[in-house]
């Protein structure tokens, strides 16, 4: 399942900053933690910031889904940015977004949050919690208010602004601390001396409790934690805690009173005071219970049997089933460590150096391969060269003059790999067009960023992921980095052919569409240019037959086109020149076709070779010039089985993918059709101009696990 974990990083991200400012975030590294657990079960998962980008991130990892199909889940771990009921914010937006989530409704943690109207709703429900004052400045009376008492904000959480006061002047003091420092009104609160505990409570129908764990206040029951204690040094915990047990039955039983009658729903920690008579008091309940290393509620889990790859995946499977009645999980089991998946190391690998495969993408974006700037393209193969070496691949290197060097790397001294990976580093866009890498918290936009460059980042990726999981070195692979794409192979096609023939299966790292696209077949590409010219007549009325002539051919020509048949015939430059007076006429047409019959080609080439009949020999000069360019790449009976066993890692790795024929050609059209080939495996992309390209940022490491995956499953078929 896809799972997007939505979390405060960027308190920028907002079009104001206005009012009261979050003061609660998550440590970068627990969110790594999360999502590494989520990722150990099977899922599919995304880290996204909770600014204001959210909706546009989220659309982008989880798009609209299908009637009948698996939809995403976020794992939300937002405490908001500014304002009232920030707990609420990103629960309230993905209400409307229709995306279901873990955690609490809006309504709950409004409730839950709102100190006060907790209070309220305790008292309704007969649940004992301490006598409380509201204070919305100093100047208000304070005479019936008994000392010592607890001031804190009315929306706060982890402590924050919690003060214990003695007196009058320093319940003012803290008062206008709280009205100033938090834009809110103050609680004061009957200050219970005695000892502090926690219950954590995990699901829904019925929910249950962990241990009731106890902060160590170190024997002093006017001790209190504040949030210095929690951040830098927190007390130590006793779980279970050493009470009675009709004590310890009567804290679960309110903390469980205080969770539905506060309608909070998958977790939550509920926060206790006991007085030295043994009386029980309910201070609040935490709707977001922390999920940091030191948490309390963390902490009674693990007493409780859970560590925090199968907490987190509890948590997960509470939501998803409130939503989902009949989802499986994949369970993770209290306290075992499984074996970890392949594929979540590499995914856990690649996230850690997300970083450095841009900062590498960028060098390669930036460096101009126009396949006539011979230097640049070696340039390039230089840079990839430096990367693929110290991975344990060995350069052959094959000269070329008119364009750049085509570049063979291999991992194994046999003759015979498992795989070849086919890409091209030439590309059309002359420097004067080229455009830089530019970035985007979505899209890396650039010249050749998606068609082909991209791809190559992807595999460098997937091979660094691979030999750090030390699986690299017992894969048998080939790469094959051709210079004469833009030329459609014309210097490449032979080398092509002769190591593909000694390949398994050969896969294509080009860019895939917006909708994961995987290629399983190629139309052919043929080009043609038909040039006439009107012989010497004198005659005026010659010239405009003429050009007539032509240009009813060339419409004839065109209308050959039949998708349905495989057959599209589109003239890219046609050119119609006459003159009366002189009687001369002049006629240029240049066409692109595509084809996926080689049959079709045969009859086609006929065709177009005898556009002009003999009978006007006499009048008409006709020079026709073109051929095929690139064979078409069929869908055979191999490339079908490969096809399947790839949507089976898709499918395993949660990966949309779907099978596509493509129009235009590619290298790997030369591939002979008994060797199955699959293209279109680098990252998700498309067009944004005729020379800027862009892919979807996350892709590049999701498709460099996916890739190196398929290179293990298909370098070890057992």
């Amino acid at each position: 399942m896809k799972v997007a974990i939505v979390f405060n990083q960027d308190m920028s991200g907002v079009i104001n900053r206005f009012g009261m400012q979050n003061k609660e975030v998550y440590n970068p590294e627990t969110i790594r933690r999360a999502a590494e657990a989520l990722e150990t079960a099977g899922h599919n998962v995304a880290i996204i910031d909770g600014n204001m980008k959210v909706v546009e991130k989220l659309q982008e990892f989880m798009p609209p889904t299908p009637p009948g199909e698996k939809m995403g889940i976020v794992f939300n771990m937002a405490y908001g940015i500014q304002g009232e009921n920030r707990y609420t914010h990103i629960p309230s937006l993905l209400e409307m977004l229709g995306i279901p989530y873990i955690g609490s409704s809006p309504a709950g943690h409004t409730l839950a949050l709102d100190k006060i109207t907790t209070k309220i709703i305790l008292q309704k429900n007969h649940i004992p919690t301490p006598d409380y004052w509201v204070l919305s400045n100093s100047n208000e009376p304070t005479d019936t208010i008994a000392f010592p008492a607890v001031v804190k904000p009315k929306m706060e959480a982890v402590s924050f602004g919690l003060q214990l006061v003695h007196s009058t002047d320093q319940l003012h003091t803290a008062v206008n601390s709280i009205v100033n420092e938090f834009q809110q009104q103050a609680l004061v609160e009957k200050f219970i001396r005695g000892r502090e505990f926690a219950v954590g409570i995990l699901g829904n129908n019925p929910p249950v409790t962990f241990p009731v764990l106890e902060i160590d206040l170190g024997n002093n029951p006017d001790a209190i934690q504040t949030v210095d204690d929690k951040k830098k040094k927190p007390l130590p915990k006793i779980c279970p805690a050493n009470l009675p047990e009709h004590l310890a039955k009567k804290m679960i039983d309110l903390s469980l009173q205080t969770f539905k009658a506060l309608q909070l729903r998958d977790f939550a920690r509920v926060d206790i005071r006991m007085d030295p008579n043994n009386n029980i008091y309910i201070l609040e309940i935490n709707s977001m219970a922390s999920l940091g290393k030191t948490s309390s509620y963390v902490y009674a889990a693990s007493v409780a049997g859970y560590d925090f790859k199968s907490l987190i995946n509890k948590i997960l499977e509470c939501g998803i089933k409130r939503y989902f009645p009949g989802w499986e999980p994949n369970r993770l089991n209290r306290k075992t460590t499984p074996a970890v998946p392949l594929h979540v190391r590499l995914r856990s690998f690649l996230r850690e150096h997300q970083q450095n495969i841009e900062k590498n993408l960028k060098k390669m974006v930036d460096t101009n391969t126009y396949f006539r700037s011979v230097s640049r393209v070696n340039e390039l193969g230089t840079l990839i060269t430096r990367s693929i070496n110290p991975l344990g691949f060995k350069l052959h290197s094959i000269p070329q003059v008119e364009v750049g060097n085509i570049l063979f790397f291999t991992n194994t001294p046999d003759k015979t790999i498992d795989v070849l990976l086919l890409a091209h580093i030439d590309n059309k866009t002359q420097l004067r067009d080229h455009v830089y890498y530019v970035e985007s918290d979505q899209k890396l936009f650039g010249s050749g960023i998606w068609e082909n460059k991209g791809g190559l980042a992807v595999m460098i990726a997937a091979f660094q992921a691979l030999r750090y999981n030390h699986t690299l070195r017992g894969l048998r692979i080939g790469v094959l980095l051709t210079t004469d794409d833009t030329l459609r192979g014309k210097y490449a096609e032979s080398h092509v052919r002769q190591l593909g023939e000694n390949a398994k299966y050969v896969l294509g790292i080009r860019g895939s569409s917006l909708n994961g696209n995987i290629i399983t077949s190629r139309s052919g590409a043929a080009s043609y240019s038909i040039s006439m010219n009107l012989k010497k007549s004198g005659k005026a009325e010659d010239a405009a037959w003429a050009t007539g002539f032509f240009s009813q051919a060339v419409a004839r020509l065109t209308k050959l086109t039949h998708p349905g048949k495989g057959l599209i015939i589109s003239p890219w430059k046609i050119e119609v020149t006459s003159n009366i007076a002189d009687a001369t006429a002049h006629g240029e047409a240049h066409f692109s076709i595509r084809f996926n019959d080689p049959d079709q080609l045969v009859f086609l080439d006929k065709k177009i070779r005898t556009l002009i009949p003999r009978k006007y020999a006499n009048s008409l000069d006709i020079k026709v010039e073109g051929g095929v360019r690139r064979p078409p790449l069929p869908r055979s009976e191999k490339t079908s089985m490969l096809w399947e066993k790839i949507k089976n890692i898709a499918d395993k790795m949660d990966i949309p993918v779907t099978e596509a024929h493509q129009w235009s050609s590619a290298d790997i059209c030369f591939i002979d059709p008994n060797v199955p080939a699959i293209d279109a495996l680098g990252p998700l992309g498309a067009k944004a101009s005729e020379n800027n390209e862009f892919i979807l940022r996350r892709t590049l490491t999701e498709r460099a696990a996916f890739l190196a995956v398929i290179l293990h499953e298909l370098s070890n078929p057992g």
